[in-house]
């Protein structure tokens, strides 16, 4: 059985780009994001390791490291990351793993043989400063990933780590959010002091608490 929400994210050694790693410590008390590419040299895998490469920025300002993986050897990565640097306008800046034998494929769950025998799926894994599996994506080969997407959800998942809230949809850092069913309508006031709005008796809204 894969891995599910909550689960305590696995750890694992692995040989990247960037040298010998241990997960948990390459993570050390911030969030984490993995996620897996199907092949080298494909071109889906070159725009979206381009576009990460462009966000380190926006992952840091959010304490969280990332993590690329594809079940090609070092070597290949390293002539695909001329390409990438070359195409993207950009420099790749954070490890690839070398997953040959695809030890942490299997671990995470990221070969889905009804899709491909082979090669991992577009998987997404964040984990937060606990070590548990906050969010797991699965796209297909074909079909490229939203990292602004990705940096939304850690917002969230962020935020709502600390205060009784939720998000509704579409919802972007600074937008109100919903408070928590479990607080009392007549207990928002003390808890939330930027105001609230009662929309209906299960749906309160307040400004984001942490601006």
């Amino acid at each position: 059985m894969g891995l599910r929400l909550g689960d305590m994210a696995p750890n694992f050694t692995a040989e990247t780009t960037e040298g010998k790693i241990d997960f948990y410590e390459y993570l050390g008390d911030g969030w984490g994001v993995l996620f897996s590419h199907p092949a080298d040299y494909t071109p889906v895998c070159t725009t979206e390791l381009g576009a990460v490469a462009k966000l380190q920025a926006e992952f840091a300002k959010r304490n969280t490291k990332v993590l690329a993986l594809s079940v090609d050897d070092l070597e290949n990565h390293k002539g695909w990351i001329s390409d990438i640097n070359e195409t993207q306008n950009t420099t790749v800046n954070f490890p690839i793993i070398g997953d040959k034998d695809r030890k942490v494929s299997e671990l995470y769950d990221m070969i889905h043989p009804n899709a491909s025998e082979n090669f991992t799926i577009r998987s997404v894994f964040v984990i937060g400063n606990d070590k548990k599996v906050k969010l797991i994506i699965s796209y297909p080969a074909s079909t490229g990933r939203n990292f602004d997407e990705l940096l939304r959800v850690i917002d969230s998942l962020q935020l709502t780590a600390n205060y009784s809230v939720a998000t509704p949809a579409d919802w972007k850092q600074g937008e109100d959010v919903v408070v928590s069913p479990a607080i009392k309508t007549e207990d928002i006031a003390a808890k939330f002091p930027k105001g609230h709005k009662v929309i209906k008796p299960y749906l309160r809204m307040t400004p984001q608490p942490d601006l």
